[in-house]
């Protein structure tokens, strides 16, 4: 590793000599210094015995991939930056490398601007972390996520909470994916905040100034759900008094998320499928198909695999849907989230900021949380009754403030401070 007052090295790994020379000469001429690696074997054999400061990865290589080579750099230094080079057609496997570790991916052509961002940000997270794990042994057996931060490009706004390490690697990936215009499939129980997930893809996305169209197919009639989607010609049918340009159209140059897509019916799922495949969609009425620029972000909290299995979700609609797949976590699996969640809550439903007291907090850390987010927190907030400078938050004629005797049975003996 470089010293303070020493220039970074980056060691480049790529079986295309033209690629390393492009890359090398490139960041050469801002400083840094450079060696090379046309394999998975020499890179190894470098990391072991000179340490580069940041790992410029391809994905693919003669001798192994680069996600077995990710996984040896981990073994033998976890806190190593890499980023990763990858082709559109290597997405899957840069989401599977940004779970395993790799601070970034980018994609080719890479743009020699966004690689020198993209190596400044992660040196820069990777001196972040030395410098405050380094005193503290609880930090550092927290490994490389403890300090995570969203990079200067990827900014969260204040009411997505992030806190967990289950989190931080959705949110990890989403910044991995949302560039592409690969679909995703995020998959959760009800209530976990898929939909939120989805907003960040589009948000972190080039598609960010378009529109982002929300349409949730259990909530839509049958007999209406193809209009809705496709659209429809004026007297395309009974009732059908105008056109309509349905969601498709309305999501054109954005990004269209398709809740509870487990819902769509069957019959519906081959032209959805078409309007994947080829770019295009029929209107209702119409025979003249029409082309659409939009990015398919879909959600459900049932099993497709098995929805598949048993014949009632099209396979190649599956398949063409799971791109990327996405798995928030539910409530229980982000322990680190629950306190900061509640004090959001809390002063969403008050108006004003609040302090959760001990006795508060140990409730809800010790609570199992069965349920999801949406009817969770919200749902205890219907008892949230206020007394100077203390707050006590219950479950209606079960619980009373935390100093009170009455034994805890779920997240219905809480006392707050405002």
């Amino acid at each position: 590793m470089a010293e303070p007052s020493e220039r970074p090295t980056i060691l480049i790994v790529d079986d295309e000599p033209p690629q390393r020379r492009l890359f090398g000469d490139f960041l050469a001429t801002r400083g840094y210094r450079v060696k090379e690696a046309a394999s998975g074997k020499e890179a190894l054999a470098e990391v072991q015995a000179r340490r580069p400061d940041l790992v410029l990865l391809d994905i693919r290589l003669p001798d192994t991939s680069g996600i077995e080579v990710l996984a040896e750099i981990r073994r033998i230094d976890p806190q190593l930056p890499v980023l990763l080079v990858t082709a559109f057609a290597d997405l899957r496997q840069a989401v599977a490398a940004i779970k395993t570790g790799a601070v970034d991916y980018l994609a080719k052509p890479v743009d020699l601007e966004e690689l020198e961002a993209a190596i400044g940000d992660a040196l820069g997270r990777h001196a972040l972390h030395c410098e405050s794990g380094a005193g503290s042994g609880e930090a550092a057996g927290q490994g490389a996520s403890a300090g995570w931060r969203p990079e200067r490009r990827h900014r969260l706004s204040s009411d997505f909470i992030c806190e967990s390490r289950a989190m931080r690697h959705v949110v990890e990936t989403v910044a991995a994916v949302a560039p592409s215009a690969a679909p995703v499939l995020i998959l959760g129980p009800s209530g976990a905040g898929k939909e939120l997930i989805a907003r960040l893809i589009h948000a972190w996305s080039p598609r960010a100034h378009g529109p982002l169209v929300v349409a949730n197919c259990a909530g839509l009639p049958e007999m209406l759900i193809e209009s809705e989607l496709f659209g429809h010609t004026k007297g395309a049918f009974t009732g059908a008094v105008q056109a309509r340009q349905g969601f498709f159209r309305a999501a054109q140059g954005g990004t269209l998320f398709l809740d509870e897509i487990g819902e769509l019916p069957l019959h519906l799922q081959p032209k959805l499928l078409r309007a994947i495949e080829s770019g295009e969609i029929t209107p209702v009425g119409s025979e003249t198909p029409l082309r659409v620029d939009v990015r398919l972000v879909a959600a459900t909290n049932r099993d497709l695999a098995d929805a598949v299995a048993q014949g009632r979700f099209r396979d190649d609609l599956y398949y063409r849907l799971n791109v990327v797949e996405l798995c928030v976590p539910p409530l229980a699996e982000r322990h680190e989230d629950i306190l900061p969640l509640a004090r959001h809550f809390a002063a969403e439903f008050s108006g004003v900021p609040v302090r959760l007291s001990l006795q508060a907090e140990n409730c809800l850390l010790a609570y199992s949380w069965p349920g999801t987010l949406r009817p969770s927190f919200p749902g205890c907030l219907s008892g949230f009754r206020f007394r100077p400078r203390t707050a006590c938050w219950h479950t209606p004629g079960r619980a009373t403030c935390a100093n009170s005797a009455t034994p805890f049975s779920g997240p219905a003996c809480c006392a707050a401070e405002t």
